[in-house]
């Protein structure tokens, strides 16, 4: 009679031609079926071209049929190993003097993540944190334009003897963009490679100082860039923004989706809705949602990443912008508080996520913000 364990032994004497160890011995024969003169083996294997499939089930026939005196049938299942990809993110590595980065993320152009980036930086600048933009759009750089410092050139510095690039500064903002290095109307046309070299330029051959925050503005969509920089640096976490409609809602997921692949795995700290409603003057109770109402809430619920809160139209926000003085400067204003509170909703979910933080770090967090207790 044919049994399980007599036919193991007979595949132990059957290799693939490059494994020294034999297909019971390296775990490619799953599971063995026999039913009086029928054999069936699962058989997992790595890529197998028809000709490989073809010479694998050759060789087990062979050797079934060389040590069984009677006839039987043999019945192959081959499961394909499905190999993972490399893995991009690093939690392990570190930025000297820099203690956490988020990337700031939009799934499409057009719906305010520098806007939001700028304001955010200016935010967390108020509260007392040392703050830094890497302007990662090599595409179209605007935060130099936000912050009134296009047109200034990074000097270089001496540091350690190693010749540095000085970040621009103001409103207490340090930033690096490749705005700093091309003329407003001159399109930066290049390869991921060389965009690449750019971004890792001024990440690692600048003097950033110290730093609690460094935001990077990432371009929007899922290419290269993110990639690089994903590969660079250490991300704490990643802000989405998106604006109401359905449009942006869904490239907005395909962004979420980038950071939660296993080879990426980046904390997904929330999604910020921006646009989220018109409010006029003369109506100042009346909310009017252009776009949709709570779409970017309703996708984090979906999700089940945070919410980190709703953006208005404002047109202050967008003057500000264009006059190079960020809204969250305006004391007492709206703008004001409604950046202030998206930013400590962000500082929450970075402490809940940011458990490896030293003890000191997560005070000093939650005394400057006001808003949070020590757990």
């Amino acid at each position: 009679m044919l049994t399980k364990n007599k036919i193991s032994e007979i595949l132990s004497n059957v290799h693939f031609d490059s494994n020294k160890k034999d297909i019971i011995s390296n775990g490619s024969v799953k599971n063995i079926v026999v039913f009086d003169k029928e054999i069936i083996i699962d058989l997992e294997i790595l890529k197998p071209t028809l000709q490989a499939k073809n010479t694998i089930r050759r060789k087990i026939v062979d050797s079934l049929n060389d040590n069984i005196d009677f006839n039987i049938e043999v019945k192959i299942n081959f499961i394909l190993i499905t190999e993972k990809e490399p893995t991009i993110y690093n939690s392990t590595k570190e930025v000297k003097n820099i203690s956490n980065i988020i990337a700031i993320s939009s799934g499409k152009g057009g719906v305010g993540k520098s806007t939001v980036t700028a304001n955010l930086a200016v935010s967390l600048s108020k509260m007392g944190f040392k703050v830094g933009i890497l302007d990662a759009d090599i595409y179209g750089p605007s935060i130099p334009e936000m912050f009134d410092v296009s047109g200034q050139k990074p000097l270089a510095v001496d540091v350690d003897g190693k010749s540095k690039m000085k970040p621009i500064e103001n409103y207490g903002v340090k930033i690096l963009s490749i705005g700093f290095f091309t003329k407003i109307d001159q399109a930066v046309i290049w390869r991921g490679p060389m965009a690449s070299k750019a971004l890792n330029q001024m990440i690692f051959d600048a003097d950033w100082g110290v730093l609690d925050f460094l935001l990077v503005d990432l371009p929007p969509g899922t290419g290269d860039i993110h990639l690089s920089i994903m590969q660079s640096l250490p991300i704490s976490g990643a802000v989405v923004i998106s604006t109401p409609q359905k449009i942006a809602l869904n490239d907005a997921r395909k962004g979420v989706s980038m950071f939660k692949k296993e080879n990426i795995n980046v904390p997904v700290l929330g999604i910020i809705e921006n646009m989220a409603y018109f409010t006029p003057k003369e109506l100042p109770e009346n909310k009017y949602y252009l776009f949709g109402k709570e779409g970017a809430k309703n996708l984090s619920l979906d999700l089940r990443i945070p919410f980190l809160g709703e953006i208005p139209i404002i047109q202050s926000v967008r003057e500000a912008a264009d006059f190079g003085r960020p809204a969250a400067m305006q004391e007492s204003t709206i703008s004001e508080e409604i950046f202030k509170k998206v930013s400590k909703n962000m500082l929450s979910q970075l402490l809940i996520r940011n458990k490896e933080l030293p003890e000191t770090e997560i005070v000093k967090i939650t005394t400057m913000s006001g808003c949070f207790s020590q757990k």
